[in-house]
């Protein structure tokens, strides 16, 4: 658990209302459960309807068996629909608290690019860039080249 202070992410211009408070919940939520080497990456996601879906990094004893916040976020938001309905997805926003005391806001891992981009290829995905530019991607720009499939 953190008990200094952590410097917040300053929300880009380019964020709308509702992609601010999910880089708001996702924050609040790793400040909450953060332990080193354990539950690194928090993630909020928001589906269609406006429900916001969560998720937190599982750092496993054997590195195969981790499991990334994006897949907890999309499974917790495919178990909140009706049988039959899509898991389609808005916007993601998965934030990690650096060593200095800060906020990122990171992009998906190549495995969680391919997850997002097999239900909702569509979606803003907001990333860090190599430069250090806090900008939104469509999932499927993430992987170019990638087979399109509909789940």
């Amino acid at each position: 658990m953190i008990t200094e202070d952590v410097t917040p992410v300053p929300a880009p211009a380019a964020m709308t209302p509702g992609e601010v408070e999910l880089l708001d919940v996702a924050q609040r939520l790793l400040l909450r459960i953060w332990v080193a080497g354990r539950h690194e990456v928090a993630t909020a996601l928001r589906t269609p309807d406006g429900g916001i879906h969560t998720g937190v990094h599982l750092e496993g004893s054997c590195r195969r068996s981790s499991i990334c916040a994006e897949g907890v976020a999309l499974g917790t938001a495919r178990a909140a629909l009706a049988p039959d309905a899509p898991l389609t997805v808005d916007s993601v926003v998965s934030v990690q608290i650096k060593p200095a005391g800060r906020f990122r806001i990171i992009a998906p891992c190549g495995v969680c690019r391919e997850l997002i981009s097999d239900y909702s290829p569509q979606a803003r995905v907001w990333i860090t860039t190599v430069e250090g530019d806090v900008t939104a991607a469509e999932a499927i720009d993430l992987l170019p080249e990638k087979t399109r499939r509909a789940w």
